[in-house]
């Protein structure tokens, strides 16, 4: 199994208390996926983030419905939390979300390490999932800086 990386950075004019709090209601996530992919959580709302909680999901990859079982695996508020599948369309999905502050200002640093099911053929798609999380991410980005007035 081959573990790929993904890394992104962003910069919010907001202190980091207010940006992890956003990133701390878990409703947040379907305002912040594109819409294409149908992203629906599954779970009673709200849900209590800390280590352990449970979040199940629905979403959609080129039109295919996959469920999506994550644990918060890490809580350390307001400094970072992680959340790793335990059920999806993934072989691994280890995310960890960093929030670093620097005075008026927040870097958010996602880093994301997967691993594609049914390695080694389903590594041939690399090159179209490193393109599609690309775009995902993208769009998180330009939502949170519309949220947040960047």
């Amino acid at each position: 199994m081959i573990t790929h990386h993904l890394h992104s950075e962003q910069w919010i004019e907001r202190p980091r208390d207010e940006v992890f709090a956003f990133f701390s209601d878990a409703s947040n996530l379907e305002r912040i996926t594109p819409d294409e992919l149908r992203f629906e959580i599954l779970s009673e709302q709200p849900i209590e983030m800390k280590v352990g909680a449970l979040i199940d999901y629905q979403l959609h990859l080129a039109g295919i419905p996959f469920k999506w079982k994550t644990e918060i695996t890490a809580w350390n508020p307001p400094f970072s939390f992680e959340d790793t599948q335990l059920k999806g369309p993934y072989a691994k999905w280890i995310h960890t979300h960093r929030f670093e502050d620097h005075g008026h200002r927040t870097l958010i640093v996602d880093d994301v390490d997967y691993a594609l099911p049914l390695s080694p053929l389903g590594d041939l798609a690399y090159p179209v999932i490193k393109w599609q999380l690309g775009r995902i991410f993208g769009h998180r980005k330009k939502v949170i800086a519309g949220v947040f007035g960047s």
